[in-house]
């Protein structure tokens, strides 16, 4: 690349797009000499999905609009000034924090296979994490995505008994739309579903479902996915599974599976939904925390011994519990330190600059998990919410409905830079 000031980002789904938008309206017209700096955004995937949306989507193309589940991230940049913005089609390979480079392995047509080293002003670290299932995520691209989705669409149909290990907001979610896509609701006066269709059977590692939400919540959850037929056994783990590739490779093989108290299963699909891995390979492990995540200041959000100007935002990141919500948040605090820290390298004195800018995580109870199509629980902000107004926000359509505005950079048209938290949250909401 050329001479200009690079500000890459690592990342192409909520907070690097998001980060992107907010760089380029507000961050970069206000440092000096602003267009000797461009944002280059590195995604391994040229669409941006509603990941939270994929428990519904998985199950067939006419739950959703395709056109605004899987959306173009280069036509949502178009609106900006040539030169200002580059996005590149490829997957972080090495960082040389020292150096100051980070390597890319293309992956666009034309230049797939190809090796790019660009040396970066400013880097920030937005590559998110995989699920073991390829059915939940972009564990490669947009493409490989729906590959996985045919050929678990394709064997749905023969499947009469479906095991989901991980008692997670993903388990739960993915067990509540198979049992009622596949099962139906059971009537007002009955608490269980009675002869389900499929067996459908939801593996929790621990002794309650959706550890982040309070019991009472979790119990509430285990009566809705009773009513779809879905079988909930606590305390158990898988051990083993066989053939090792059921579920991660092949989304459509049966499975025998060993559990941690000596029982075997067996089951036409197998759905493992037992977390995610961050997407941290690349990033030396100084830079690491014992669970793979970047090491990152939760204040400040700058990664800890990789030098001046290297951030992480998102689930790479070690800062905060991953979580959309807590990413919205950070976006602004992110950008604001980025445009500090980037005056003070030209030699911007230090008191017209002002202060970090400094994040403070919302700990308080917040998680919504639909539960079929009608039904679901959760908490914002420490109170309880009732199943109407969980389907209202999120079980209608899985947060698309606020996707738009997020991919297109409407969502950041004004700059956060002085609001506090609650007026932020009040305006996003």
């Amino acid at each position: 690349m050329d001479d200009k000031k690079n500000i890459v980002i690592l990342g192409g789904s909520y907070g690097g797009i998001s980060t992107a938008h907010y760089l380029l309206k507000h961050a970069l017209p206000k440092l000096l000499d602003s267009k000797s700096y461009r944002v280059v955004l590195i995604s391994k995937t040229s669409q941006a999905m509603c990941r939270p949306a994929v428990p519904r989507a998985l199950i067939s193309d006419a739950m959703f609009p395709q056109d605004k589940l899987f959306v173009s991230i280069p036509d949502n940049f178009s609106q900006y000034t040539t030169g200002s913005f580059v996005f590149e089609q490829g997957t972080a390979t090495a960082l040389d924090y020292e150096k100051r480079t980070v390597s890319v392995l293309l992956a666009k047509d034309g230049d797939s296979g190809t090796e790019l080293t660009i040396t970066y002003h400013t880097l920030v670290i937005a590559t998110g994490a995989s699920t073991p299932s390829p059915l939940l995520g972009f564990t490669h691209d947009e493409v490989s995505l729906k590959s996985s989705w045919r050929l678990f669409r394709e064997a749905l149909p023969r499947a009469r008994h479906i095991i989901i290990a991980g008692g997670g907001a993903s388990g739960v979610e993915v067990a509540g739309e198979l049992g009622e896509h596949l099962n139906g609701r059971a009537g007002w006066l009955s608490s269980t579903l009675s002869n389900p269709k499929v067996q459908i059977t939801l593996l929790s590692g621990g002794s309650r479902i959706l550890p982040y939400l309070r019991p009472a919540i979790a119990r509430t959850a285990e009566t809705y996915l009773a009513k779809v037929g879905v079988r909930t056994v606590h305390n158990t783990r898988v051990v083993t599974v066989a053939p090792p590739t059921a579920g991660v490779e092949d989304v459509a093989a049966n499975a025998t599976l060993t559990l941690d108290n000596g029982e075997t299963l067996r089951a036409d699909l197998y759905i493992p939904a037992t977390g995610t891995l961050p997407n941290t390979d690349f990033v030396p492990v100084v830079l690491r925390c014992p669970d793979g995540r970047v090491n990152t200041d939760a204040t400040t959000l700058r990664v800890i011994e990789a030098g001046e100007r290297v951030y992480a935002i998102g689930d790479a990141s070690a800062a905060t519990r991953p979580a959309i919500h807590n990413i919205i948040s950070m976006v602004p605090v992110l950008c604001a330190n980025i445009k500090h820290d980037s005056l003070l390298g030209a030699n911007q004195q230090a008191q017209v600059v002002g202060e970090d800018r400094v994040f403070n995580e919302d700990t308080r109870e917040t998680q919504l998990v639909p539960i079929g199509k009608s039904k679901g629980v959760g908490a914002a902000m420490g109170m309880r919410l009732p199943s109407f107004l969980v389907w209202l926000i999120k079980g209608r359509d899985y947060w698309l409905w606020t996707t738009g505005n997020l991919w297109s950079g409407k969502q950041w048209t004004r700059s956060h830079d002085g609001l506090d938290r609650a007026s932020f949250v009040t305006e996003v909401v």
